[in-house]
């Protein structure tokens, strides 16, 4: 089974860079959104993660949060869980 990984991102993020290179450490793919360039994507982003922030990264559907929560999933070994 295949992964489904969503970032939403604008190009000038630091955390954004930092999340998709360790997401690309795990050997992970994933689908990058940018929401600088698309008013209707960034709303849709908001509304479903209720922040305003980027990166905001969903697994398999699971709202996971920011760069720091992944990052945490990642040190916490609690990453796999939400992996097909």
């Amino acid at each position: 089974m295949t992964n489904e990984i969503i970032i939403y991102s604008t190009n000038f993020c630091p955390y954004c860079v930092a999340a998709k290179n360790l997401l690309k450490s795990k050997q992970l793919e994933y689908t990058e959104i940018r929401v600088d360039k698309n008013l209707e994507q960034r709303n849709l982003m908001m509304k479903k993660s209720g922040r305003t922030s980027v990166p905001q990264i969903f697994i398999n559907g699971t709202h996971v949060g920011g760069f720091d929560d992944l990052n945490a999933l990642v040190r916490n070994n609690k990453l796999e869980a939400l992996l097909n």
